[in-house]
């Protein structure tokens, strides 16, 4: 029995003297041992090995057509130009300003493709992958193809549950433990710059062994864009590691709601050693008091920079989605920010109506690994005669166009709401000002 609690005790030894050696010294100070770039660097080979072996057992096999998608409406032509082609097909002709009962079809079809071809919920689930990648067994697609790939697939749960969940839950719990008990301490410093610099330290310190925790390999593009203290930092948003992924690079005053337990704990511990802008629930509705919370911390220039999610939801790495105009209304300088995850190595997406938190970090944590972009954009401001909403707009759409993401317009409520009754009103004004017609003025 002495024996096998001295065998234990000096495996211990090892496991934390590798941890703390190899991983986390090399983190807390922005370093890299190489390792985890062999590491990706593996996975790529076995990825495209077990994908060359799924094309060739596809190839073997018969397969059914698959039928062209319906088109969504957004390639086609305006609502006018699509009725006036039902139209055509009646004998009598039809001047503007009927009524013809033809164009109910045009909403009748409408309807089917949105059910059929729905690109808004689309953005609400996992991101299809061309091949396998060798974490799930469950996708109806990829059945048994060859016993050398159910062994490496094998091989590859043993892996990530027995090797790198136990080290990547040890290096999150050491992170956050970290992160609670310095920025705890730095508080009792007086406002000075000594304060400041201590807790930027420390901030940057926990996020990094947080990524390391998440196997993370994080390219970050352009860092001379990097957002600047007094500006507010937007991105879009894709899983809440969005945080530990920007906060790798450099420090960002936080802006969310106040919680109980656990996170509360984090959250209060944070904000004695950093000006981050917490609400509680009753504040968060009155978007008045927000605005000028964060116009205050924007006016003084020595704050860091605020990191706003504008979506207000997680989308699935493939769009940005609109954009609330209250981050574009506060004034100051934007930075914007691109994300871009690579799903070979892991969803990073959050699925919250299919998963919660716990059982979302579960799978981060025993996917192969998490592998991001990340673009800096050049700081936009507004321009002359333009509101909030444009501006937001134009911040979208450069976000979307540098991610290789797909610019969206619509709400990204809708994952939880039903559709605002504006965009229905916006179609039946549409269909009354053609039916209906402009009054000639005399």
């Amino acid at each position: 029995m002495d024996d096998l609690w001295s065998i234990a005790t000096l495996l211990l030894q090892v496991w934390f003297s590798v941890m703390i050696g190899l991983i986390m010294i090399p983190a807390m100070f922005g370093l890299s041992l190489g390792v985890t770039s062999v590491y990706i660097q593996i996975l790529v080979k076995i990825l495209e090995w077990a994908t060359l072996r799924i094309q060739r057992g596809h190839r073997d096999r018969p397969t059914l057509p698959v039928p062209a998608p319906l088109p969504n409406g957004e390639e086609g032509g305006s609502m006018e130009q699509e009725m006036g082609e039902l139209r055509r097909y009646r004998t009598q002709s039809i001047s503007r300003g009927e009524f013809a009962l033809s164009d109910s079809f045009y909403f009748y079809r409408k309807g089917l493709e949105s059910i059929v071809d729905d690109q808004v919920t689309q953005r609400f689930s996992s991101e299809e992958l061309v091949s396998w990648n060798l974490l799930t067994r469950t996708n109806h697609n990829f059945h048994y193809i060859s016993l050398r790939l159910t062994v490496i697939w094998g091989l590859g749960v043993i892996i990530r549950y027995c090797v790198l969940f136990p080290l990547r839950i040890t290096l999150a719990i050491i992170g956050l433990s970290w992160l609670v008990i310095g920025t705890t301490l730095v508080g009792f410093l007086p406002n000075r710059r000594v304060k400041n610099w201590l807790s930027e330290l420390v901030h940057l310190m926990c996020y990094r062994i947080c990524a390391r925790g998440l196997s993370a390999t994080i390219q970050y593009h352009n860092k001379n864009n990097k957002p600047q203290k007094g500006g507010i930092c937007v991105a879009n948003h894709t899983s809440p590691i969005d945080i530990v992924i920007l906060a790798n690079d450099g420090c960002y005053a936080m802006v969310g709601q106040s919680h109980s337990g656990l996170m509360g704990v984090i959250q209060r511990s944070m904000v004695r050693s950093c000006p981050h802008v917490w609400f509680e629930r009753s504040e968060m509705r009155d978007r008045h008091a927000v605005t000028s919370r964060l116009r205050a911390h924007v006016a003084a220039k020595s704050n860091l920079p605020i990191l706003i999610f504008p979506e207000g939801t997680c989308i699935n790495n493939t769009s940005v989605m609109m954009f609330k105009k209250g981050s574009f209304e506060i004034g100051g300088t934007i930075y914007p920010v691109a994300i871009k995850y690579d799903p070979r190595f892991g969803d990073a997406f959050w699925n919250s109506a299919k998963y919660n938190m716990v059982s979302y970090l579960l799978r981060m944590m025993t996917s192969w690994a998490i592998v991001v972009n990340v673009w800096y954009l050049p700081p936009m401001t507004r321009q002359e005669g333009e509101d909030a909403t444009k501006f937001a707009n134009r911040v979208k759409s450069a976000i979307a166009h540098q991610g290789g993401l797909l610019d969206m317009a619509w709400d990204g409520s809708l994952k939880r709401d039903k559709v605002k009754e504006e965009f229905k009103e916006q179609q039946q004004k549409m269909y009354s000002s053609m039916v209906v017609g402009k009054k000639k003025t005399v």
